[in-house]
């Protein structure tokens, strides 16, 4: 068996100095080869042309940077670009990035292969829990999309956690690739989010980690017996303690959050239950981000007809709570987190044995 390579993406700045200078090489290499990785998105050795040629031939051989491979890809007529990645044990996860008209080039990013949560209408929360991603290998997803702007005199303006997994159930790797985004990528802390379905506990211990990163939270519902049939986590954090965890991460920070709300026609996009939203959340500094369900096969649910999504906005405002309808991306695609995972597997098992 021949040696796993190492990935260069996982050293830190000592780290990489050590490894290069394991080999003999100077200090102001690893220097170099940080500018190639991170600030000129370069993962090939050989196009790294101010480095030695002995150097990188060694980097080609015993190194990489990165590890996820793509398994495939899908794009968009609205410019989203999706993509595939199997990590080196199997499993799958997806990284999307977003396109916008004013420039913004988002990346869309996971925390976890699979979900725990179990919510009921998300394809990821649908396939059950793998394991958690490293640091890096939630990282890399950024990297590899920002590394491919670069190479088109583009930037990566913006990344939000809200890909497969829950990010606070993968709290430490989640957050040390948090910081990796803004010290190696240069991402403003105002322009990264991290999305969680409200795990009490860890958005109090967030409140402490000095981040400027926007905090969105997965509601849904304004009462704990609606909530819990679409998301179990909130039996164990119905939503007096989930919002009086907010006011204690509003307290700490004085950050506005932002919640998610997926409007399901029929089930919680009614008038009187943007009143009652609008009453749950009157006195916080927050913002609700209303998303038209985005339909899975596991769940019986059709998104919000336009005038309905109009509708719950101004009841909303009536309470003083500011809303706004996302556009959805990628409808033409697999949109949803998880579902070009579930697409390829099932492709995978309709495939025929060669007994067939």
């Amino acid at each position: 068996m021949e040696p796993a390579l190492l990935d260069l993406l996982a050293l830190s700045e000592a780290d990489l100095a050590l490894h290069l200078a394991a080999q003999g090489q100077p200090a102001f290499r690893a220097r170099q080869l940080r500018e190639w990785i991170y600030t000129r998105g370069q993962g090939d050795p050989a196009a790294m042309s101010n480095l030695p040629a002995g150097l990188r031939q060694r980097l080609a051989q015993a190194d990489t940077v990165g590890t996820l491979a793509v398994v495939t890809e899908q794009h968009s007529r609205d410019g989203t670009h999706k993509r595939l990645y199997r990590l080196p044990d199997g499993p799958l996860v997806e990284a999307v990035l977003m396109p916008y008209a004013d420039g913004r080039r988002t990346a869309c990013i996971s925390s976890q292969a699979g979900c725990a949560m179990g919510c009921v209408f998300c394809a990821t929360g649908q396939m059950g829990f793998q394991r958690h991603l490293t640091a890096t290998e939630i990282f890399e997803q950024a990297w590899r999309y920002h590394a491919e702007l670069v190479q088109v005199g583009e930037r990566l303006s913006n990344v939000v956690m809200m890909g497969m997994g829950e990010p606070f159930h993968n709290y430490d790797g989640a957050i040390t690739a948090v910081r990796r985004l803004i010290d190696d990528l240069g991402i403003g802390q105002r322009h990264i989010t991290i999305s969680t379905v409200g795990l009490a506990p860890a958005i109090r211990r967030f409140a402490t980690e000095g981040l400027q990163v926007t905090l969105a939270i997965s509601l849904h519902a304004a009462t704990d017996e609606q909530r819990s049939a679409l998301l179990p986590v909130n039996r164990r954090w119905p939503l007096d303690e989930l919002l009086a965890a907010c006011r204690d991460y509003q307290a700490v920070t004085g950050r506005r959050i932002s919640f998610e709300w997926a409007l399901i026609a029929g089930g919680n996009d009614s008038a009187a239950e943007a009143h009652r939203l609008g009453r749950l959340l009157r006195g916080l500094s927050c913002h609700v981000n209303l998303i038209p369900l985005n339909p899975t096969a596991r769940f019986d649910g059709a998104p919000t007809a336009d005038a309905d999504a109009r509708t719950f906005v101004q009841v909303l405002a009536e309470h003083g709570v500011p809303a706004t309808v996302r556009v959805r991306r990628g409808i033409d695609i697999d949109a949803g987190c998880g579902q070009l995972r579930d697409r390829v597997l099932a492709d995978q098992d309709a495939e025929p044995t060669s007994s067939d």
